[in-house]
């Protein structure tokens, strides 16, 4: 088995695995990095969203073998040390989650937009969404709470 060495969420990791396998299992079985969540294991549902160099991108369906050991990899848990992160506050203030299963995923993909756009319209919004799915059916307040975070930031 090859090892590999990630930066992940600013600290540098060695682990070893197969080139095949997903990234989304190095975080959770490897580094105990939970909050990356497996929904549906093909890149539909958003739940497994990390960044890779401040990209969103699925984890489920990225195979460590096509990560270098210079890119950052940033997961829920790096998104901010303290989770005080303007879209983490803006969550709670606008009690997102009910189940909370894909939220993790809902945060990193808001992320990446806010990045992209710190005033986004709710087109915007909605094109930037579009691939995470929450079962719940929270999508109003995830609205609200991206325009929010938006506004903080």
């Amino acid at each position: 088995m090859p090892t590999y060495q990630l930066n992940i969420n600013g600290e540098v990791k060695s682990v070893n695995a197969d080139a095949d396998t997903p990234i989304l299992w190095i975080l959770r079985d490897e580094l105990n990095l939970v909050g990356t969540k497996y929904g549906c294991g093909i890149a539909q549902c958003g739940a497994c969203t990390i960044h890779v160099d401040g990209t969103s991108m699925r984890s489920c369906s990225l195979p460590i073998s096509s990560l270098e050991s210079n890119q950052k990899i940033t997961t829920i848990e790096g998104l901010d040390k303290n989770a005080k992160h303007p879209l983490q506050e803006a969550w709670i203030e606008h009690d997102v989650p009910q189940c909370g299963y894909c939220q993790a995923g809902q945060i990193m993909s808001a992320a990446s937009l806010l990045k992209e756009n710190n005033k986004p319209t709710d087109k915007d919004i909605d094109n930037a969404m579009q691939g995470n799915i929450c079962r719940c059916g929270t999508y109003l307040r995830i609205k609200k709470a991206i325009k929010t975070a938006s506004k903080n930031m």
